[in-house]
Formats: C-alpha cells, structure tokens, sequence
C-alpha cells in the first residue's frame, strides 16, 4: 500500500494556508492606504501652511493706492485709479490685487485649480509663479467683505480668505484629504486718512 495524500487533504491544507496568508495580506493592504492618505494629508497641511504664511505677509505689508494716474497706478477699475484703496478684488472673485510694501503691484489669484501669484515691479517687469504644489487642487478661493478697504472709513483694512483644498491629485478619491480654512488678516499700517 502506499502512503500519499488525498485530493481533499490536499484541498484543505490549500484553503487553511490561504485563510492564514489572506489576513495579514489584508491588513498589511489597510495599513498602506492608511499611510497614503496620512502622508497626503501632511502634504497638503504643509503646502497650506507656506501658502498661507505667505500671503498673509503680504497682505499685512500691503500699501495704500495713493496714485491717482492710471498710468502708474496699482488698482485701477474703469481705467480710474482706486486712489485710497489697500486691496481689489481681480478675476471675477477669485483674485486679490494689492501694492506691496516694495511698491510691485502684486496679485494672488485662483488659476487652472491652483493658486498663483502675479507681480508687477516698478521698473515694469512682471512675473507670474505658482504658489501651490501641482499634487493640489484649490476647489475654492474666495475673498471676504471690502467694506474696510476704501478711505472713507477709519476702519483697519482686513481681508478674509475661505479655501477649500484636495489633496493628492491623481490618487483614488478616498486617500484624497480635503481641508477648508477661513482666515482673516489685518493689515500692519494703520488706516488714517491721507
């Protein structure tokens, strides 16, 4: 007679190492996601955080329009010079135009879902540059209420920001984190009337 294995012994053993082998495969396949969407997550609260940071030191140093020739001036609508104002909003809603404490028009602006950052220098030059990494994606860029933006009033110039930002652009939608911010910035000079 000889020794040997049966279909179904064999049969069983298979299904107990595949039972045995599937659980720690499966949690191992849980465990990288989770770490996926852990290191998108702290990539977009990092790339925020610069963006953020970055604006609202320049929107603090931001100047007052204080030309009244459209020629030279910053913030201009209708070809006017918006003479006394600190801040404008640009592109339908979705930028903010300034005069920066070096006296370069500058501008922060929603473009192609990310946001991007215009200057203009008093020589003339300009440049255009990316403030956020290509992996995000801005969904939202909005700018709060402009009643403390002009010279009639002795209120402080402040700005209010709402973003709303997904991470991890081309990964599946579920490792994808998403934030909303709302913040609002105080510019440093004091509003007196000039």
């Amino acid at each position: 007679m000889k020794k040997g294995y049966t279909l179904i012994e064999v049969l069983v053993a298979v299904g107990i190492f595949t039972i045995v082998i599937a659980a720690p495969t499966g949690f191992f396949v849980g465990s990288l996601k989770g770490q996926l969407k852990t290191l998108a997550s702290q990539k977009l609260l990092d790339n925020t955080s610069y963006c953020l940071e970055y604006i609202s030191r320049s929107l603090r140093m931001a100047k007052k329009e204080l030309s009244t020739d459209p020629l030279t001036a910053c913030l201009l609508q209708g070809g006017t010079a918006l003479y006394g104002y600190n801040y404008q909003i640009t592109r339908g809603g979705d930028g903010l135009k300034f005069k920066n404490y070096k006296d370069e028009c500058q501008e922060f602006f929603l473009a192609d879902g990310r946001l991007k950052e215009w200057k203009k220098r008093p020589s003339g030059e300009t440049s255009e540059d990316y403030l956020t990494s290509e992996d995000l994606e801005i969904i939202s860029f909005k700018i709060g209420p402009t009643e403390s933006w002009g010279q009639d009033d002795t209120d402080q110039p402040r700005v209010t920001l709402f973003l709303k930002i997904k991470g991890g652009k081309g990964q599946m939608e579920e490792l994808r984190p998403l934030i909303k911010i709302q913040t609002t910035i105080s510019q440093r000079n004091l509003d007196v009337l000039y």
